[in-house]
């Protein structure tokens, strides 16, 4: 087992991590909102007490605030850090000052700055991606065949017991077909103890072969465990030469990257709500910390590459349509853009406070379990 990495690296590696995330994030909005001329009251990274700030010639008060925990653009006509209208306040404002509101302006407009957020997120992750693949390269199998073929088992392997044999190749899973054993265990590692219909090739003959997969705890170098789906089966081949790719051939890996892990979050949280998954597998700030200097201990790449997962969090989280976040946001001007007419004040606003409370009480639980899965307590 690793190392666990000095104090200070997990909080330079939070701070790191979130700061410039949260930063980013944020900067997408005022970004888009000014090219739209609304005007932005404030700009703060963190919540709560303002630490240290100033107010720039267009009225802006770029602030930093106590808790790091997250950012916020109020832009003119928001009662509140959150977005939320203010009736009174947006009436309030003179017929030659409302081109600088928010709420004045087209539907349109609104949506892309409140998905201007994410969107920034993602083009962060992508960036970060791509260069990847043009300076590390893309990993290319070795000897196809004999990755996808199977050359023993592990003890209790759930693929013998099901009747795969050695020298079977592996032809599909569930329907889609293998190029290689990362396909393999992409395919079963995210589903612990569900059945797969898998085609071998067996003497020149495709066979079918029911199998269930093994739920397996796994633990990495700095303690940290995870359930995933293991078939149990040691390929003849599992080496991977890289190869640098192109911009636009890197760029077009970073989507499919992407993609594949965004799959992965909306399968770990149906997961999560279906009970296949244990709620303590979610994460808050504690461990976002702790997983933040312990890629730090492992070195730039390893670092940078968290910071792309983190980001690519950050906009999934973001997404969801709960009152409060952006997505909730967009969800409203979803509903806006069908009734043709905004849903009422009072509606607004009551569903946006339910939000606020949904993400406190989401925060708080995450952050027990965070504290519950420390060493200190046991675990």
């Amino acid at each position: 087992m690793a190392d666990s990495p000095s104090f200070w690296m997990y909080i330079v590696g939070f701070l790191l991590v979130l700061g410039p995330l949260i930063t980013i994030h944020e900067f997408g909005h005022y970004l888009v909102g000014r090219l739209f001329g609304v005007q932005a009251e404030a700009f703060s990274i963190g919540f709560g007490r303002e630490l240290a700030g100033r107010t720039d010639r267009h009225g802006t008060r770029w602030k930093l605030s106590a808790l790091p925990l997250g950012g916020y653009v109020q832009f003119k006509g928001d009662m509140n850090p959150a977005s939320i209208p203010d009736p009174d306040k947006i009436a309030a404002i003179p017929e030659e000052e409302r081109a600088g509101s928010f709420h004045f302006k087209p539907l349109w407009q609104r949506a892309l700055i409140v998905i201007a957020g994410p969107a920034t997120n993602i083009l962060v992750a992508l960036a970060i991606f791509a260069a990847f693949f043009m300076v590390v390269g893309e990993p290319v199998p070795v000897e196809t065949d004999r990755q996808l073929t199977v050359a023993g088992f592990s003890e209790g392997s759930a693929a013998e017991e099901a009747g795969f044999e050695v020298g079977d190749r592996i032809v599909s899973i569930d329907g889609e077909r293998m190029h290689d054993f990362r396909d393999i265990q992409s395919a079963v590692m995210l589903y612990p103890g569900r059945t797969f219909e898998i085609v071998v090739d067996r003497d020149g003959q495709n066979m079918p072969i029911t199998v269930t997969a093994d739920s397996h705890e796994v633990t990495d170098g700095f303690g940290n465990t995870s359930k995933i789906g293991l078939l149990g089966i040691r390929p003849a081949q599992a080496e991977f030469e890289f190869e640098r790719q192109g911009p636009i051939a890197a760029t077009g890996m970073a989507v499919d990257h992407s993609i594949g892990i965004a799959h992965m979050m909306v399968t770990g949280v149906k997961q999560i709500v279906s009970g296949d998954r244990s709620v303590r597998e979610l994460g808050g700030p504690i461990k976002i910390a702790k997983y933040s200097g312990e890629q730090l201990s492992l070195g730039p790449l390893a670092f940078i590459n968290f910071i792309a997962l983190i980001s690519l969090n950050l906009a999934f989280i973001n997404l969801l349509p709960i009152p409060a976040l952006d997505g909730g946001h967009l969800a409203f001007y979803a509903a806006e853009a069908v009734r043709r007419k905004p849903v009422g004040p009072r509606g607004q606003e009551l569903a946006f406070r339910t939000g606020v409370a949904v993400v406190l009480a989401l925060m708080v639980f995450v952050t027990i379990n965070d504290l519950v899965s420390l060493p200190i307590f046991g675990s």
